[in-house]
């Protein structure tokens, strides 16, 4: 078949055929660009509200700490861990007296008396003044202090006797002893085991 029809016509049904698949490819890119603005919008609203939802959460969160007053409760418990802490320290050195007086009654030698007992100043000992009758007497109250029977003392050291004839109890002595780590009397052992 021949086709008779002018160039300039041929050149026009040419250009109106790439024209129609032009514009078919203009609108699909068109579809795809206005599809990918759609989702990006919907992406970006659903990020903003996600944002938002969670900022709330946080800012529900602070405030419930704030009305529960955290860091006040959280002071206060350390403060009672400190005590707790001071009170077991105390205990762990603390002596019980009735008992103590008792024993050292008992290893009192005879023509002596008990005038004053101290705590020493590192609560690891005591310091006892007494009276007694003679020198021999005063000087067997340390002995008797450092009897390992009696389990009352690891160590006794006289600081001072001194004698003068005006009383019936003339002699004073002045001794400083530490208590035996395995000492009955100690309210909390050194184990930590309650006697």
């Amino acid at each position: 078949m021949i086709n008779l029809i002018p160039p300039e016509m041929k050149e026009s049904y040419r250009y109106a055929r790439r024209n129609y698949h032009l514009s078919h490819w203009a609108a699909a890119c068109l579809v795809a660009i206005f599809g990918a603005l759609l989702i990006t919008g919907f992406g970006l609203l659903h990020i903003h509200q996600a944002s938002r939802s969670y900022e709330n959460q946080v800012a529900t969160a602070r405030q419930n700490l704030a009305d529960q007053n955290f860091t006040k409760v959280q002071a206060e418990v350390r403060d009672m861990s400190n005590n707790l802490q001071l009170a077991t320290q105390v205990l762990s050195k603390q002596v019980l007296f009735s008992e103590l007086l008792q024993r050292l009654g008992t290893i009192m030698p005879a023509d002596t008396i008990l005038t004053n007992l101290t705590i020493s100043q590192s609560q690891k000992g005591i310091n006892v003044t007494a009276k007694a009758k003679t020198y021999t007497a005063a000087t067997q109250l340390q002995v008797n202090m450092t009897d390992t029977k009696n389990e009352l003392f690891s160590k006794a050291d006289i600081v001072s006797i001194s004698c003068s004839g005006a009383t019936s109890y003339p002699c004073s002595v002045s001794i400083s002893a530490q208590f035996s780590p395995n000492n009955p009397f100690l309210f909390v052992s050194n184990s930590g085991v309650k006697k």
